[in-house]
């Protein structure tokens, strides 16, 4: 039997190396098919949730408030606590409707395809039914609790509620808002930093939501009158009030007009009808001091008036118009004289000489109350000079602060109105620099 032949050394290695790096080869190429299949499964699956349109439910919505928003400066948390009381009404001018649509939520997205059977031939096809216009519905919360305001809109109706005002609900970090943070703390005993830091949005807490329905109705409708630009003109109406339900509307809610329109963006104001469901802001019954108002204070600096206890305890602060003549800026301590709700006007053109309308008409002529009387719903006359000298309501609330009146202390009619019944004949004004 002949002996087995025997490979030389290097010819076994070179075999054994082979073996090796085949099987290294096939782990590879196990290792490569695993992985490719993990990566195809993370991309269908994310594919997947790329393409589901579900939309989230509106009460987690938050009001766009661009272009005149700004955002706060850090986010505002929600917290989740006991159910929140009734929303109170408004008290501002006429009572508003019921809250028809409070009760309704805007129906969801559809949650998957809706299948139909095919149509036989020589079916007729029905008409497609004219398109339906979108109802008038915003981001109101049916399970609303009470929380955190989530930004500056919110914070702006919170503050309102507490008879500190911000000028018109606009959802805009400005001068007039950060003025009434820093009012509200000071009521409250925090730090003044006029900034919405932890501890003033914790007890900016909302109680109720923020916004609510309001269906307009034929007496909203039936009040409007129109706003001609002569004395003469204005002197025939039977009654100075709203031109356009959005300024009723707006004027009611203390907002301004612009937000009014970006919470309800489907509505045609100019043909605007008995029945449309619009969204609010949902400003209530604002809060009435605990203590007696003793005087009050205005700031021709700051333009702000504010409303004070007989121990310097700050109850109510609004923005304020002053004279844009610093003759006509009385400094010191004056008193209120007479206090007169919903009053008429008297038109003196010698009071308007720079008016070609004024000299025109040039006799004396009554306007009508109502919001757009030019002293707004309320008066309230101050021992300056004759007695024409008072603080008053406006009937442009978007310019309270911001412009400079003929003389007089001018409030938004809101504010005006909430002060009527808190003053008194004899009552301290003080007026600083």
């Amino acid at each position: 039997m002949p002996a087995p032949r025997r490979l030389p050394l290097a010819t076994l290695a070179r075999a054994s190396g082979a073996r090796r790096r085949g099987g290294k080869g096939r782990l590879a190429l196990v290792t490569l098919a695993l992985t490719a299949a993990v990566v195809a499964a993370v991309w269908y699956f994310r594919f997947r949730s790329s393409t589901d349109d579900t939309l989230p439910p509106i009460d987690e919505a938050v009001p766009d408030a661009s272009p005149l928003a700004a955002a706060t400066p850090d986010a505002l948390p929600a917290q989740d606590v006991s159910a929140a009381p009734e929303p109170a009404p408004l008290t501002f001018g006429a009572t508003l409707a019921p809250d028809a649509a409070a009760a309704t939520t805007a129906p969801g997205p559809p949650t998957g395809p809706v299948l139909s059977k095919p149509t036989p031939p020589g079916t007729p096809v029905p008409e497609a039914p004219a398109p339906v216009p979108p109802p008038a519905v915003g981001p109101v919360e049916s399970d609303f609790r009470p929380r955190l305001p989530r930004d500056v809109f919110e914070a702006q109706v919170a503050l309102m509620r507490d008879a500190i005002c911000p000028g018109s609900i606009d959802g805009a970090w400005g001068g007039q808002t950060r003025a009434a943070v820093a009012a509200f703390q000071e009521k409250h005993g925090l730090r003044v930093t006029g900034q919405l830091d932890n501890a003033t949005r914790d007890a900016l807490q909302l109680q109720r939501q923020p916004l609510r329905h309001y269906v307009v109705t034929e007496e909203d409708i039936a009040r409007l009158r129109p706003f001609p630009k002569g004395w003469l003109q204005k002197s025939e109406l039977d009654s100075m009030g709203y031109a356009t339900v959005l300024e009723a509307i707006a004027e009611r809610t203390c907002t301004n007009p612009k937000q009014i329109t970006r919470l309800n963006p489907q509505v045609a104001w100019a043909s605007i009808k008995a029945g449309t469901v619009l969204v609010v802001p949902d400003i209530g019954r604002r809060a009435t001091p605990s203590t007696r108002p003793e005087y009050i204070l205005i700031s021709l600096g700051e333009k702000t008036l504010r409303l004070y206890d007989a121990t310097n305890n700050l109850l109510a602060h609004f923005p304020c118009s002053i004279a844009r003549r610093v003759e006509k800026r009385p400094v010191g301590e004056l008193s209120v004289l007479t206090v007169a709700p919903n009053p008429n006007y008297t038109f003196n053109p010698e009071t308007f000489p720079d008016s070609p309308d004024a000299q025109k008409v040039g006799r004396k002529l009554i306007l009508q109350p109502g919001p757009n009387n030019p002293v707004g719903i309320a008066w309230i006359a101050l021992s300056a000079g004759d007695g024409s000298y008072g603080i008053h309501g406006s009937p442009e609330p978007e310019q309270i602060g911001r412009t400079e009146s003929s003389g007089c202390f001018r409030l938004a009619n809101w504010n005006a109105e909430y002060l009527v019944p808190l003053v008194r004949a004899g009552m301290l004004v003080r007026v600083e620099p």
